[in-house]
């Protein structure tokens, strides 16, 4: 789905949560609070040219992949732009994470993350020297004893927790 200038965030202060108008009466309910979200995303509710261009670059590496549906690309997407540019910085919560002590040096946007009792599918949406923000791909993903990652829903970690990503049916694909 090509971003469109008529996009719209929206705080929606009934669900609790961030949603985007898609138009058309289509709209899509993000699973973040609007208490995580920064003061400047409800001042600028447009979608930006920075944050169509970000989408679109998302949507387009995710269907190469030829794993996910064009609009779950579009829905992971969507996601990953409202966290990138709406979600309040965050600390890395890395205790949660099995370190990754493999050979292989993570080369995709698309990581797997190991917990104690989870192996979930992530994308990293920000990655800098130290750490990453990662938007979970995985249905339900425990984090620990209680405690549970909904789908698309962020997290930072250090980057020694990212390990490649290995399914059978994923297309390689350059980061």
């Amino acid at each position: 789905m090509q971003a469109s200038k008529e996009w719209q965030w929206i705080r929606c202060e009934k669900r609790n949560r961030l949603l985007i108008d898609l138009g058309e009466e289509l709209q899509l309910c993000t699973p973040f609070r609007i208490r995580h979200l920064t003061d400047d995303s409800a001042s600028s509710p447009t979608f930006s040219l920075n944050e169509a261009e970000f989408y679109q670059n998302v949507f387009d590496y995710l269907c190469g992949f030829s794993v996910w549906s064009e609009p779950q690309c579009c829905q992971i997407a969507l996601n990953a732009t409202a966290a990138k540019f709406h979600l309040q910085p965050m600390q890395a919560k890395s205790w949660f994470f099995k370190p990754y002590n493999g050979c292989e040096p993570v080369s995709e946007a698309v990581v797997c993350l190991r917990s104690k009792q989870s192996q979930g599918e992530f994308l990293i949406i920000e990655h800098d020297g130290k750490a990453s923000l990662c938007l979970s791909l995985s249905q339900q993903f425990i984090l620990d004893e209680g405690i549970e990652l909904e789908q698309f829903q962020a997290i930072k970690v250090l980057n020694d927790r990212l390990s490649p990503l290995v399914l059978s049916n994923l297309v390689h694909q350059s980061a």
